[in-house]
């Protein structure tokens, strides 16, 4: 089930903690992707916040935000890039996307293969796509004061195996977010010396937040099930009798 697109502005827009949040996670994914001149960049869910370093140098920016969650105008005092869209029906041409990330959309899914079934669609050769979702064995999937506490949060092996069921393969693994869900000023003050420690101490290696970037397989793999055809069509009324006629 999505959260409320209010509840995310409230959290990512109004709140220190949620402020924080988007820093840590933006800086991350700026480092998978230190440039995107000339591209196409969409992002699924609510990654808006995630968005706007790419708006200067991108041919095109688009946030999609499922029915469900609702929609918001953003960025702020620029035109308009955000979309009201189906979850598994984008309107964006197949193909066609650069680089892909999606926040608070895949854990939040009803349908998760579905969506990532559309997230193969919509990229191009050679694109890439992040996928930010919440670690189960992080501190920030076990509280709901953050967007993170709900849905499912999934363990890096749990995520792999999804995104390789579709053929999104996995090339590059982070955790992030090491710094507790808590808005206390003496958690704040210490938010960025823990996430330091958390990237280079053993200790600290359940961040709140798996980020996993993928490249899309081509041809996508086959998976059994009700996609396959049905070599024999059922017959309903199949072992009835025909219509008998009385004689006159």
């Amino acid at each position: 089930m999505h959260l409320d697109v209010h509840d995310l502005r409230e959290f990512y827009y109004r709140s220190s903690l949620g402020r924080a949040a988007q820093k840590v996670i933006r800086n991350e994914l700026v480092n998978f992707w230190p440039e995107a001149k000339g591209q196409t960049v969409v992002g699924f869910g609510f990654a808006v916040p995630l968005l706007r370093p790419f708006l200067g140098d991108a041919r095109r920016v688009i946030g999609l935000m499922p029915g469900p969650q609702g929609v918001m105008p953003w960025p702020a005092g620029r035109p308009n890039v955000s979309v009201l869209c189906e979850e598994t029906l984008w309107p964006v041409a197949t193909g066609s996307v650069d680089k892909l990330v999606l926040m608070h959309g895949l854990e939040t899914s009803d349908h998760p293969i579905a969506l990532l079934d559309e997230c193969w669609r919509a990229l191009g050769p050679g694109g890439k796509a992040v996928f930010v979702v919440p670690n189960r064995t992080g501190m920030w999937s076990r509280t709901d004061i953050t967007p993170f506490g709900y849905g499912r949060p999934y363990s890096l092996g749990q995520l792999e195996a999804q995104l390789r069921t579709v053929g999104l393969i996995p090339t590059q693994t982070r955790s992030t977010l090491y710094q507790p869900p808590s808005s206390r000023r003496m958690w704040r003050r210490l938010a960025n010396t823990m996430e330091r420690a958390g990237r280079n101490l053993p200790v600290f290696t359940a961040g709140g937040v798996l980020m996993v970037q993928v490249t899309k397989q081509v041809p996508q793999p086959k998976r059994p099930g009700l996609a396959q055809a049905v070599k024999r069509p059922l017959r309903v009324l199949e072992g009835m009798g025909g219509p008998v006629v009385k004689p006159v």
